[in-house]
């Protein structure tokens, strides 16, 4: 009976985190907050075994990237994976730490590799050397990238509605030859690298189509056909979103 009473008491505990989880990745931020403070113990007892000595919150960086971690660990996760989160959490601190010694030993030179090795639990002498572990590291930040992409993707679509443009309308205005699509970028470039320029587009919701028919070689007529497109532009140009900006800063 009392073994009936443990299993159950633990499988709501596993439901409850798993509920959390949900929330937190929908968006709930207090949810998140609430997951990372229930598991900070976790975090740090984890941050300490790899560090190979306390770490303290507050005090110590190894506990502030492992919390970081924990928090993308929050954001990546995926159950269909089929790994439990606290293992892909565990997982996660340990590269994001393992990165951040690696790149404290090039900086100071003072730590060895040995300071990387992970020991098996089988209590076996071998060493693995999880700097070495090449795949599963660019697997994690191939995630890492594609999470960040998808946020910059968020917040692009936000800022867009401030001007009542959406990526549907995006994609229909958006110019269809390659000639008219570089000058409507130099365009948005100019508006972004103007303080007077950028300052009416933030102020006014659109474009100094006047102004701007003066300093460069395209017709009023023209920019207000594009103009959805260029204050779209403008934007990517003005915000830091590197990731979408890196498409058309070639131009």
């Amino acid at each position: 009976m009392e073994h009936s009473t443990r299993t159950t008491v633990t499988s709501s505990r596993f439901q409850e985190s798993g509920l959390l989880l949900s929330r937190a990745q929908g968006g709930d931020d207090a949810t998140r907050n609430l997951l990372i403070k229930k598991y900070t113990p976790f975090i740090l007892r984890v941050s300490s075994s790899i560090s190979k000595r306390f770490v303290r919150l507050g005090s110590d960086d190894e506990a502030s990237i492992a919390l970081i971690a924990f928090n993308e660990a929050i954001t990546n996760y995926r159950e269909e994976k089929g790994i439990s989160f606290l293992s892909f959490a565990e997982t996660v601190i340990r590269r994001r730490l393992i990165d951040y010694f690696r790149k404290e030993s090039k900086a100071q030179k003072m730590i060895p590799l040995s300071a990387f090795d992970h020991y098996d639990e089988d209590g076996s002498d071998e060493a693995v050397n999880h700097l070495e572990n090449q795949q599963a590291t660019q697997f994690f930040y191939a995630e890492k990238e594609a999470s960040d992409r998808r946020a910059e993707i968020v917040e692009y679509n936000r800022l867009l509605q401030e001007y009542g443009i959406s990526f549907q309308e995006l994609v229909r205005c958006s110019p269809k030859h390659e000639d008219a699509r570089r000058r409507a970028i130099q365009v948005a470039r100019l508006v972004a690298e103007t303080p007077r320029h950028r300052d009416y587009l933030k102020l006014k919701g659109t474009l100094p189509l006047k102004a701007l028919e003066r300093e460069v070689g395209v017709s009023r007529k023209t920019m207000e056909r594009q103009r959805k497109y260029i204050i779209a532009v403008a934007v990517l140009f003005m915000e830091k979103l590197d990731f979408l900006k890196a498409y058309i800063d070639k131009a």
